[in-house]
């Protein structure tokens, strides 16, 4: 049945934080608007009143014109509200396997038996799976879901969204994990859905998705609706309402630098047992970037000079000595820092302050006699907060309780604190905007114009470009090529992404 979605004065505090400051605007059936606005404007905040996850508000929400009642996420879906949350762990179930959590809400509703054999729930899971056009095997969807990769973790969140036949789709960074051809795929469902009549509420820092897809925008910053646009957009002053500047072209990226001084040295690598070994330098005092697609072996790469993984083959050199991490306490001793691309499952501990994440990876330093000095505790985290414009109402506050690109914010920012000689940096703006991912890269690019090094390991050129001054691209595990970013071309750098390894 088509739907259309109306919210009316939506105001919602937390303590005195008024974080929505009277929200009115109206999605009709068939029609996709895009919710714009920098990490903190309260995106997120209205998407879980709306999907039923808050219930304290004012203000109204309104179904074909009619008053609704949200006050359960359940209550939401009867409603034909299905969310897609950014946060992927809020909707995957550790300890079930990957057909349990596809079929989760008709478990939960009694359609599906709960002791229903493995096999039933293959089968079931399989007929899910076709919205997406996913042939997971049997061996997949028997396994524990928590050994999915994240982007698998995303396109069966989106299913099982799907498997409800929504009237109201809400998608918050739908296509952050996902490869490019899994973002096609997902885009030919979503003009489907509109034209079938199904009302979309889409949520993106991608501005290029927004454009190919949207027909509204609802401008959001600091919890007021600053514009709302119809197409053609026009980004500049779409882009001045959300953040309050004004962000030309040429504010975006930064003046090359070529190191001298070679601080890691590889030889012969292999990530993967089929790809072939290849050799690299990472130079003091610039920002180098890998980038590839989904699969080319980046996050490999970095959790192998962490001490996560281990490479193949190959030998590493790391400020002129040999190096072979045995752990990652072993990598942080020697001032190798890894910020990983799965905050949620890597970094963020449920119920922990900004001031305890902080400081967690360096809590020796912060001790005196093996007594942990709180003062010191605060002021690191105080430090950050500032340093990296956190939003938040204290230092004391739970990370999970952030927005996903302050929760970014606090994850890249914990390691800035402390001196690294290479950071490495897996998708650190993945779910940040525009302005938010400009502070990290600034922050990025103090550290290595002190003598040290970073890698940014990116799927997103627009990332690779604004932020690195050299670039390798991967393929299938190796290295494809390697370039000064004023020595190629974005076009360059998309044909060597697509060559075949």
């Amino acid at each position: 049945m088509k739907k259309s979605l109306e919210i009316r004065s939506i105001r919602k505090s937390f303590g005195s934080n008024e974080v929505l400051k009277g929200i009115s605007f109206r999605i009709e059936p068939g029609e996709i608007v895009s919710l714009l606005g920098a990490n903190g404007a309260g995106k997120s905040t209205l998407i879980k009143i709306l999907s039923g996850a808050f219930t304290e508000f004012e203000g109204e929400i309104l179904i074909n014109d009619q008053l609704a009642n949200i006050n359960s996420p359940l209550e939401a879906r009867s409603q034909g509200i299905e969310t897609v949350h950014q946060k992927i762990n809020e909707g995957i179930i550790a300890g079930l396997t990957v057909a349990e959590n596809l079929l989760f809400d008709r478990i939960a509703l009694g359609e599906i038996s709960r002791i229903a054999s493995p096999s039933k729930m293959v089968q079931e899971s399989k007929k899910t799976l076709k919205e997406l056009d996913l042939d997971w095997d049997n061996s997949i969807l028997k396994d524990d879901v928590f050994n999915l990769g994240i982007a698998d973790q995303q396109l069966l969140l989106l299913a099982r969204a799907l498997s409800n036949n929504p009237s109201l789709l809400i998608l918050d960074e739908p296509t952050s994990a996902l490869s490019n051809a899994e973002v096609v795929r997902l885009f030919k469902i979503i003009q489907k859905l509109r034209a079938d009549g199904v009302a979309i509420l889409y949520v993106s820092h991608r501005l290029g998705e927004i454009d190919e897809l949207a027909d509204r925008l609802v401008i959001l910053r600091d919890g007021v609706i600053q514009a709302i646009q119809k197409k053609p957009f026009n980004w500049n002053s779409a882009l001045h309402d959300m953040l309050g500047l004004d962000l030309s072209d040429s504010q975006f990226g930064q003046e090359e630098q070529r190191g001298k001084d070679v601080i890691l040295s590889i030889k012969e690598a292999q990530v993967f047992d089929e790809s072939r070994p290849w050799s690299l330098d990472i130079r003091s005092g610039e920002v180098t970037g890998v980038i590839g697609l989904l699969g080319a072996g980046k996050s490999e790469f970095a959790r192998a000079l962490y001490g996560v993984e281990k490479f193949k083959s190959g030998t590493l050199e790391f400020l002129g000595k040999p190096f072979r991490p045995s752990s990652p306490i072993d990598a942080i001793r020697k001032g190798i820092f890894l910020i990983s691309e799965d905050r949620a499952r890597d970094g963020i501990l449920e119920g922990w302050s900004i001031s305890n994440t902080t400081s967690l990876p360096f809590l020796q330093r912060i001790s005196s006699g093996g007594i942990l000095n709180f003062g010191n505790e605060t002021n690191l985290a105080m430090s950050m907060i500032k340093r990296l414009n956190v939003v938040t109402q204290s230092h004391r506050s739970t990370v999970d309780s952030l927005s996903g690109g302050n929760q970014q914010k606090v994850m890249v920012g914990r390691w800035l604190m402390q001196n690294s000689r290479l950071l490495l940096l897996d998708e650190p703006f993945r779910g940040v905007d525009i302005g938010a991912r400009r502070e990290i890269a600034q922050q990025i690019r103090d550290l290595v114009r002190a003598g040290n090094a970073a890698i940014i390991f990116s799927s997103d050129i627009d990332e690779i470009l604004e932020s690195a001054d050299r670039v390798f691209v991967m393929v299938e595990g190796n290295i494809m090529f390697d370039a000064y970013l004023s020595d190629t071309s974005r076009s360059e750098i998309i044909k060597r992404m697509s060559e075949v390894a």
